[in-house]
């Protein structure tokens, strides 16, 4: 390295430190934000965390997984969250942000698996839907006799005769929302590969019609907030909203899931993947806050311990879905490395 490198260097790391010093000083309490599915998780270990250790408890503040990602990815020191909850991967494009604002030793920790429940208020009857129907009900163009037309479907039995005469009404989270990410990738996506003159469009134009929800009222952005889903699904009996498997399991006195090609959400059948629309959750840690925000370390040891995300730790009563036994150790030793994350391929 040229003598000219070396200095730079040396003001490089001189000005990191002085950066990380400045975060010990303003706070002592751990930041986290993140994805409304993985909060109420996260929000366990909080005060489990706080009951237990000798450090205060975290700031923990629910902003969607895409809100999440960018306030994350915004840079390093005080002013900026040292962990962020995600229901979805990080994207590539996340990643590259993150690397050129300094976030560039991220540890990504796959915490479980959730399903994506399709329910409804217990006032009314399941009747059971397939990828495909799904697509027809929620994108704002489908294939009708061999020609790809603005979604023409108001009603329930316009798609399948045996179904409700019902208008179709769903109520479902905002593009900010891993949930919104997982719903497009585990349904829309694949429900429209069931229709032949979407099969046969352009790279570009195939993307738009799968992955673009109806805006005719009939899919209602309902914010991220999911408690307010069940609140208007116990008050329309005839509406159906999208949401993490946990929400559901905490209302199961209100709403009930409707079945996805045959199969219900539950912990076994996610945990087997037999329900079709299901995910993994992520906890990511920036890796240079460690150390310098007091109880980062432990905090993210206790998330990963046998104890709370084992099977039957205290956030399986959560809704949790535990990882394999092998996965959840590779898990663990990675949290106790803090070993980096590649750049992810999409």
């Amino acid at each position: 390295m040229t003598t000219k490198k070396l200095a730079m260097a040396a003001v490089f790391g001189a000005a990191s430190l002085v950066a990380m010093t400045g975060v010990a000083h303003a706070r002592d309490q751990i930041r986290i934000v993140g994805s409304s599915t993985v909060f109420p998780f996260t929000s366990t270990v909080v005060e489990r965390f706080g009951q237990t250790s000798k450090f205060p408890s975290p700031i923990l503040e629910s902003t969607g997984t895409g809100g999440g990602m960018r306030l994350f990815c915004g840079g390093v020191g005080a002013s900026h969250p040292d962990l962020t909850g995600a229901s979805r991967p990080m994207k590539a494009s996340e990643f590259d942000s993150c690397q050129k604002n300094g976030v560039d030793q991220i540890t990504e920790i796959k915490i479980g698996y959730d399903g994506i429940a399709f329910a409804h208020s217990k006032k009314r009857e399941s009747f059971n839907l397939t990828k495909a129907q799904l697509f027809q009900a929620l994108a704002k163009e489908v294939e009708v006799d061999g020609q790809i037309v603005a979604n023409p479907y108001k009603t329930w039995n316009q798609i399948d005769s045996s179904f409700p005469n019902v208008q179709i009404e769903v109520l479902g989270p905002p593009p900010t929302s891993g949930t919104r990410d997982a719903w497009v990738e585990l349904v829309m996506e694949e429900g429209c590969k069931e229709f032949p003159a979407i099969k046969e469009l352009g790279k570009d134009r195939h993307a738009a019609v799968c992955k673009t929800m109806r805006e005719d009222g009939a899919f209602i952005e309902a914010g991220e907030n999911d408690n307010l889903i069940v609140q208007r699904l116990d008050a329309n009996p005839n509406a159906f909203g999208i949401f993490g498997f946990s929400f559901l399991e905490e209302n199961l006195d209100r709403i009930d899931a409707n079945p996805v090609g045959g199969v219900e959400p539950s912990y076994e059948t996610i945990s087997s993947g037999d329900y079709p629309v299901s995910r993994s959750l992520f906890v990511y840690l920036k890796n240079a806050h460690v150390g310098v925000i007091p109880g980062l370390k432990e905090f993210v040891t206790e998330y990963t311990s046998d104890r709370a995300f084992g099977p039957d730790g205290y956030l399986a009563d959560k809704g949790l879905i535990a990882l394999p036994d092998d996965e959840r150790s590779k898990v663990t030793e990675t949290v106790k490395n803090l070993t980096p994350m590649s750049k992810p391929t999409s």
